[in-house]
């Protein structure tokens, strides 16, 4: 590929985030497409900074090493595991100097792209993502439910939150800037790119496999991910527990007529106790559901009133520094 000239007005500036958690086996074949990738744009004053959101395997490790072999490499290692969307906060926080380039430690987001981002950047847009036209090496429910969570997601919110679209993307210095007022715990980060505005633009690309280990996400994960994305972009379900609990008085109150007045014009008894039962376990249902969805927003409240810290950093290492411990972020 010819590498791209940069404008002679303007220093390129650009940061790789990478959020990994147990990634040991797939970060050491990820960095060589990534300095590949920095070196396609003439001028450009590219470096990578590696997030270990609290790794158990030897993720931190190799960090070191590809730090070692690679000037332009920062880490930053939290003192937990805290989870991605988390992580790529405390990573973006980082950044303030300059874009920042959103990739996956899997492998699965080609950084080969990133002379196509940087071009769209310099075209003027803030928000550059990545939309999945393919999404290879995921079985067929995977892909069926993330592209119903997406549509779903999309009709709830009010916020723009584009189909397919997942954290590869590239930020521009006022959308980095615009991100960090964004201090809520509870982070669907896919909504917050979508919530900051600015010009945004898509570019398509095709997933790859992961290049090694296993992914992080679970189906259960997904779920709690799913559910935390609703509550966050939408009192949608809310609505909809009122709508069906009016429906269900509505149904209900017609039942009871029509019972009384089989029992005056025609002397039928009333409906014993398999219809009363019925009726009880209906409600009864209702009801549990209506909480329910009461109880995962007042769980948010209450996690957003505490006012904790998002995160906690264990060791800063700038690039070309030696390693240090880090003071508490939030």
């Amino acid at each position: 590929m010819t590498p791209i000239p940069a404008p002679s007005d303007l220093p390129l500036k650009l940061t790789v985030v990478v959020a990994a958690f147990n990634e040991a086996q797939a970060l050491p074949l990820l960095h060589p497409r990534i300095q590949a990738a920095l070196a396609l744009v003439d001028g450009l004053q590219g470096r990578v900074l590696y997030v270990d959101d609290g790794s158990s395997d030897d993720t931190w490790s190799v960090l070191q090493a590809l730090a070692a072999s690679d000037s332009r490499v920062s880490l930053l290692r939290l003192s937990r595991n805290f989870g991605k969307e988390v992580a790529l906060t405390a990573g973006l926080d980082q950044v303030r100097e300059g874009a920042a380039l959103i990739l996956d430690a899997d492998g699965q987001d080609p950084p080969e792209l990133l002379p196509q981002f940087v071009q769209l950047w310099q075209q003027g847009f803030d928000n550059v993502h990545g939309t999945r036209i393919a999404r290879e090496g995921e079985g067929w429910l995977k892909r069926v439910t993330a592209a119903l969570f997406y549509r779903v997601i999309g009709r709830l919110s009010r916020t723009p939150i584009p189909a397919d679209t997942g954290d590869f993307r590239l930020l521009s210095p006022r959308a980095l800037a615009a991100l960090r007022q964004l201090r809520e715990r509870q982070r669907f980060m896919k909504g917050l790119f979508g919530w900051v505005g600015f010009r945004h633009v898509a570019l398509p690309y095709r997933r790859e496999p992961r290049m090694a280990g296993g992914s992080k996400f679970g189906f259960w994960k997904l779920w709690n991910f799913a559910l935390d994305g609703v509550t966050g972009f939408s009192t949608a379900p809310l609505r909809v527990a009122t709508y069906l609990g009016l429906a269900t008085a509505g149904l209900a109150f017609a039942f009871a007529i029509w019972v009384v007045g089989k029992a005056l014009l025609f002397g039928d008894r009333v409906a014993g106790w398999p219809t009363m039962m019925a009726v009880i376990l209906l409600l009864g249902g209702v009801q549990l559901i209506a909480l329910g969805l009461i109880g995962e927003y007042l769980g948010r409240l209450y996690e957003e009133a505490k006012q904790r810290p998002l995160y906690l950093v264990e060791s800063w290492l700038p690039a070309g520094s030696p390693p240090c411990a880090a003071d508490e972020r939030a």
